[in-house]
This record gives C-alpha cells, sequence and structure tokens, in this order.
C-alpha cells in the first residue's frame, strides 16, 4: 500500500532504527517507547490488522514470533521477561493500520 508509514519502513523509504530485517518482517524501534525495550515488529505483506489476517499469513505469523523471541534474547530480556502486544482497531489503540506486534520488555510490566 503507497501510503502505508510502515510499508514504506519495510521498504527503507522512510528511515527508522531498525533491529532486524529478512524476507518476511521488518522490526525496528518505537519512535516513542513505552518500556526501555520497545520494538515494532511488522510484515513486509500490508495486512491491516487481525482481521485482515488469511490462512496464508500463517508463516508470517508464526516468524514474528520467533523473530520476537530472538529479539528478546539480543537485548537481554528473555530471561527476565516481556510482552508481545497486537492492538486491532482504533478502539484497541491501532493507530497505523498495518498489522504490527510490540515487543516490551526491559523493567517490570504490571498484569493485565
Amino acid at each position: 500500500m503507497k501510503d502505508c508509514l510502515f510499508c514504506k519502513i519495510a521498504n527503507g523509504e522512510v528511515e527508522s532504527e531498525t533491529v532486524y530485517t529478512d524476507e518476511l518482517v521488518c522490526a525496528f524501534n518505537d519512535i516513542n517507547p513505552q518500556t526501555p525495550v520497545h520494538i515494532l515488529i511488522v510484515p513486509r505483506k500490508h495486512i491491516e490488522g487481525v482481521n485482515a489476517l488469511t490462512e496464508e499469513d500463517k508463516e508470517i505469523i508464526g516468524h514474528i514470533f520467533l523473530v520476537a523471541r530472538k529479539l528478546s534474547e539480543e537485548k537481554s530480556i528473555s530471561e527476565s521477561g516481556f510482552r508481545i502486544l497486537v492492538n486491532s482497531g482504533s478502539n484497541a489503540g491501532q493507530v497505523v493500520e498495518h498489522l504490527h506486534f510490540h515487543l516490551l520488555g526491559g523493567t517490570r510490566l504490571k498484569p493485565i
């Protein structure tokens, strides 16, 4: 999608603090971090949100969780704990209409 901010970041059209990239996903530091470690993991394929997922997206979603695990290890939060969060829809706080996963950690998070 040509006007999608996260598509532009994933394609290198918009600068970001990229921490991981491969053929399926791009991960970068959030510009407004809520925790010491706050990384967004986005699929390169434009998917508007959870409700737009299809059977063919299973590989991407599984891969995102493996990337999150790898990044949690690299950022030294795998042992102390981390949260993976997905907002779906405006009432849930989804601001950019491109599926993205927040990897949060580096501090004690409140139970939800």
